[in-house]
């Protein structure tokens, strides 16, 4: 019965557009209830990530889901770099939420109450920059230990980074937090690069989607992709599609057999050229400290599964 219970989920994330397409997923996905949104900076500001997914609650008529303010700027108080390149200057791509649109925003501290509220049934996703997370953690570290499991878009291992030669945006964006996380939270499944690269959603699908959904959000899905499509193409002038990272994170969480994974313990490089690098050891001895407070680290897409499933709940 336990794999079709109803997964209540706090989501993390900075709603450019990849994150927004997890929301999405979430809100229409039958065994996934979404108990509050904590947006914070990364793709696009602090506050234009609230009003994104104050936009897509919207939509679906869900304004009744809290959303929390996470955090604006990361741990080392670095300069933030956003990417309006790949996610439009509002981070939806070419869409422009209205400014009409009222936020039922709350304090930080609602994720305190959240937790306490689903005590031993929370899953936590976070698809952005890990600070409010890791503050989180900083602020109630005995607290987030009755979250039942966290599932973290970040990293990538054997593989090249996506903001460094070495290193992916979220882990990047703020080192110290994600080592942090990693170090501290218990039950976690980190979704690197190394699977999302795979999760490749072409054109032809999006085409399909569009033209054979029943949802709310039919106005959105063709534009918001092919903005990221064009931004993906010209980073990689070989790619077929757009990889949806956070989507697939969300995925995860009601589709086990969707992601082949190994386990060892993660750590986040934090300074210097290798800033955010995500570490492992994958030797064919690892050290004894490589096996401690292991993550599960997801390794290998299973590629057919993913398609079907999303295209079966964006319609």
């Amino acid at each position: 019965m336990e794999l079709n219970a109803l997964k209540k989920v706090l989501f993390l994330g900075d709603p450019g557009i990849d994150d927004s397409l997890a929301i999405i997923y979430g809100l229409l996905h039958p065994d996934i209830d979404i108990v509050g949104i904590v947006t914070g900076y990364g793709n696009v500001t602090q506050e234009q990530a609230t009003n994104n997914a104050a936009y897509l609650l919207q939509i679906a008529g869900r304004e009744d889901i809290p959303i929390i303010n996470g955090a604006k700027i990361p741990l080392s108080g670095e300069f933030i770099t956003y990417y309006p390149e790949i996610h439009g200057q509002e981070g939806l791509g070419p869409i422009r939420p209205p400014e009409t649109i009222k936020a039922n925003v709350k304090p930080f501290c609602e994720i305190f109450e959240v937790i306490k509220r689903y005590k031993g049934e929370l899953i936590i996703v976070d698809t952005g920059r890990s600070t409010s997370l890791a503050t989180a953690f900083i602020l109630e570290k005995e607290l987030m230990k009755s979250v039942k499991g966290y599932y973290i878009m970040g990293g990538g291992f054997f593989v090249p980074g996506n903001v460094t030669p070495v290193a992916e945006a979220n882990f990047h964006g703020d080192a110290i937090a994600s080592n942090l996380v990693m170090q501290y939270a218990e039950h976690v499944t980190l979704i690197p690069l190394n699977v999302t690269n795979e999760a490749i959603i072409t054109p032809h699908t999006v085409t399909y989607i569009a033209k054979n959904t029943k949802t709310n959000f039919n106005k959105l899905i063709e534009p918001i992709f092919n903005y990221y499509y064009v931004a993906y193409k010209k980073l990689n002038p070989k790619i077929g599609g757009s990889p949806i990272h956070d989507v697939l994170t969300m995925m995860a969480v009601v589709n086990p057999s969707l992601v082949e994974y190994v386990y060892r313990r993660v750590q986040v490089d934090v300074g210097g050229l290798a800033k955010g690098e995500s570490i492992a050891d994958f030797r064919p001895q690892p050290s004894a400290e490589a096996m401690k407070n292991w993550i599960r680290i997801g390794w290998k897409l299973h590629y057919k599964q993913f398609l079907e499933d999303f295209i079966r709940i964006m319609t």
